[in-house]
């Protein structure tokens, strides 16, 4: 029962925030009487509740959304359907293709660009926003009458296996994918049904906590293996013990990495799949950030090269590609035993991932990449404000290679990251995050998040400069 209330509450909080939130009716003249006012609500709300209907086989002939009212045209316009036309008529053709349904249903949107569904700075492409409500108009009658969601729906599989073809010239099988709420979520239960207590795991210092957590969850033994600079922060397979290979039953990897902000050259994952098949290591790789690379720089798949899927999976997330964060869109993709095991575990958890956020997810990875392109590009430009300015002012944070983050050692005098990020908020109002929440080989560190626009990071950056804390 309270899973069936949350999926209702979950549908009313999209329609809220899709449908109706944005709404507003033009006020009434000053000169108009309460009574009045109110007929005049009424009224003006029955006339703008035309529906508008954008569907593919009405694309080519569609110019212009909008109500044939003048007057209804100045107080509620749609701009940004009309801006998302031709977004729409790319999107159209290869969604045909799969037998998916290519309708988007607004009404009254005059400011979808407000419309995130997520906590960030940088919205969702509107695209997948409209297909979500959409979904949720077309899906109505059929989501009250399930109690249970079945999973991926074959539009969402394909269109992944459209995506890796596309993006990473890398064929991949329905019977390979599964999706998770987040990778967050999938790293966190991955380890349950693939080791017993006790068996080793493999992972990285500095690396992200919710490897090290998943892998507690399981009661694993955790063998950290070290990312220093010496080593251009990629793990040394001569380095660990042969017992600790002998014994080790998976390995986590991610690359750009997070916290470290690092990317691996091709070499590398070649030499990782080598070391997997050698000692019989399971590899789980994270592969949330190969869309925010820097410098003109491509991000690759783990599975990619060859042999991979012999030796692992991957997380692949929609969460910062298409800033989908609050959606929970994210999918296991590689070896098929260990997606089969990981299905079957997973049944006992959950029924499936909401529709309208599997239409969402559909509209995105078969869409063009001009909206994952802008927003690495404004991810850059944050990138340069930041390490870059802070450099000029005798900060030596060197400039982050990928993810939505910057890595740096702690200004000359300071040891305790934990300490220095408290005094750098007391006397700046700037926070980032200390490097020892990532693993002992982050002590020493902070991460700052590339979450404000430039204006605002210079900003930080000229507080940081007066408080006095950047010694000569």
């Amino acid at each position: 029962m309270r899973r069936k209330v949350f999926r209702y509450s979950f549908l009313c909080a999209l329609l809220f925030v899709f449908v109706t939130a944005v709404f507003m009716f033009t006020a009434c003249g000053k000169e108009e009487t309460v009574k009045e006012k109110e007929e005049n609500k009424k009224e003006n709300k029955k006339e703008n509740k035309e529906e508008i209907v954008i569907k593919k086989d009405d694309i080519e002939d569609t110019e212009e959304v909008g109500s044939s009212d003048p007057e209804l045209e100045e107080e509620a316009a749609f701009p940004i359907l009309n801006d998302l036309i031709d977004r729409i008529q790319l999107t159209a053709a290869p969604l045909e293709s799969t037998g998916a349904s290519v309708s988007v249903y607004a009404e009254n949107l005059s400011d979808g660009a407000r419309a995130s569904i997520n906590s960030s700075q940088m919205p969702a492409a509107s695209l997948i926003k409209l297909y979500i409500a959409g979904c949720v108009y077309e899906q109505m009658d059929f989501v009250k009458e399930q109690e249970v969601y079945a999973g991926e729906t074959e539009e969402l599989l394909e269109a992944v296996v459209h995506r890796y073809k596309k993006r990473y010239q890398t064929d991949i099988a329905k019977n390979e994918i599964m999706s998770v709420y987040g990778s967050q979520e999938g790293m966190a239960h991955i380890f349950l049904p693939l080791i017993n207590p006790g068996d080793i795991v493999l992972l990285p210092n500095p690396g992200y906590p919710i490897f090290s957590t998943g892998a507690f969850i399981a009661q694993s033994n955790q063998w950290f293996y070290p990312l220093t600079e010496e080593n251009n922060y990629l793990p040394d397979f001569d380095a660990i013990p042969q017992d600790v290979k002998e014994a080790a039953k998976i390995m986590v990897v991610s690359y750009p990495a997070n916290p470290i902000c690092k990317t691996a050259p091709d070499e590398f994952y070649e030499k990782l799949i080598a070391f997997a098949k050698e000692n019989n290591i399971l590899i789980i790789h994270d592969n949330a950030y190969s869309d925010i690379i820097y410098d003109g720089k491509e991000g690759k798949s783990f599975l990619s090269f060859p042999g991979a899927k012999e030796v692992g999976v991957e997380f692949y997330s929609l969460s910062k590609s298409y800033n989908y964060t609050g959606a929970r869109m994210s999918f296991v993709i590689g070896n098929a035993k260990v997606i089969e095991v990981f299905k079957r575990f997973r049944s006992q958890i959950d029924y499936g991932i909401f529709l309208p956020v599997q239409a969402g997810a559909v509209a995105a990875l078969y869409s063009d990449d001009t909206a994952v392109k802008e927003q690495c590009a404004a991810y850059q430009e944050r990138r340069d404000a930041l390490c870059g300015g802070l450099r000029e002012i005798g900060w030596n944070i060197p400039d982050s290679e990928g993810t939505m983050f910057a890595w740096g050692p702690l200004p000359k005098g300071y040891a305790n990251s934990n300490e220095f990020v408290m005094e750098l908020m007391e006397k700046t109002g700037v926070i980032c995050t200390p490097g020892s929440s990532f693993g002992s080989l982050g002590e020493g560190y902070v991460r700052f998040a590339l979450v404000l626009p430039p204006s605002e990071i210079k900003k930080a950056i000229y507080s940081i400069k007066e408080s006095g804390i950047i010694k000569e």
